[in-house]
């Protein structure tokens, strides 16, 4: 069975603060785009994971996220077979783009179709959430709210379809755990943060206008990435921002030719021209409906 596992974009996301358990409290709006990875997994005779991957970098044992998902789902399914997973990497790694959790939900969704097993939805969603945050996104895809750790989903209407550019800077990475903690930093000068009622007014009241509480500190110590950010402006995006904790920043263009002239611009980089994904569509090419 071969599956895409799409990556994403936040088109809010602020961190309201430090938990008791130790992780932030979020509120973002998640966003589906066509840039991918290819899952293929395959039940094998000998018991046991294999993972093989194009990107030499990840690991193939039970440090990689989609062997903890099969993990995870074999256990849950009682299913004892072998299972082989190959991986086709094209989302950049550690740029803020979901890849890794994307790869996860892909696998959950996969061996579910593959063995023909059948777990209800909030099982499913604990499951994936003990992955990663971001992971229980990834089983609706399209434009979702998400707050608590990002793990709590509230799916949202589709919005038109729009072009991304998404450059991805050479050289240039955000470990995840620096980000949040340079943006802890910050906390403490700022105004109180808005309800989670004001933030969804803000961000449905504001379609088309992006925001990232990450932007500052990242920014302030890769001063590259706002250069980047500032020139996807300058070259008509209608919007820009960083993806996630970074170091990945997108432009969302109305036009998808000025959207390809930009993306000449960046030749040192890794940059990719997506479309954003309904959530119908998500559904409709992994071939799974997340249902109660």
């Amino acid at each position: 069975m071969r599956l895409r596992a799409f990556a994403k974009i936040n088109l809010c996301l602020h961190v309201m603060g430090k938990r008791p358990d130790g992780y932030h409290e979020l509120r973002t709006i998640f966003q589906t785009i066509s840039l991918h990875d290819t899952l293929t997994l395959s039940l094998t005779r000998e018991p046991g994971i294999a993972i093989e991957t194009t990107d030499p970098s990840l690991p193939r044992g039970p440090e990689n996220l989609v062997y903890r998902a099969i993990d995870a789902i074999g256990r849950e399914a009682g299913f004892r077979g072998g299972v082989h997973a190959h991986l086709e990497k094209k989302i950049p790694v550690a740029r803020g783009l979901g890849g890794g959790s994307s790869d996860a939900a892909a696998a959950l969704i996969g061996m579910l179709r593959l063995t023909g097993s059948k777990v209800p939805l909030p099982r499913l969603m604990e499951i994936a959430a003990g992955l990663g945050a971001d992971v229980p996104f990834f089983l609706f895809g399209g434009r979702a709210l998400a707050v608590n750790r990002g793990d709590e989903i509230y799916p949202l209407p589709d919005a038109r379809k729009q072009t991304i550019v998404v450059v991805s800077p050479k050289g240039i990475g955000v470990s995840t755990k620096d980000a949040y903690e340079w943006v802890s930093a910050e906390l403490t000068n700022r105004a109180e943060p808005p309800s989670i009622w004001r933030f969804c007014a803000l961000c449905w009241s504001r379609q088309g206008t992006v925001a990232n509480d990450f932007e500052g500190p990242v920014f302030s110590r890769h001063t590259r990435l706002g250069e980047i950010r500032d020139a996807l402006l300058q070259r008509g995006a209608a919007e820009a921002a960083l993806a996630g904790s970074g170091s990945a920043v997108f432009g969302i263009f109305r036009n998808p030719a000025q959207a390809r002239r930009t993306a000449r611009a960046f030749q040192e980089d890794s940059v990719f021209i997506v479309e954003t994904l309904s959530r119908e569509k998500y559904g409709r090419v992994l071939g799974w409906r997340a249902t109660g």
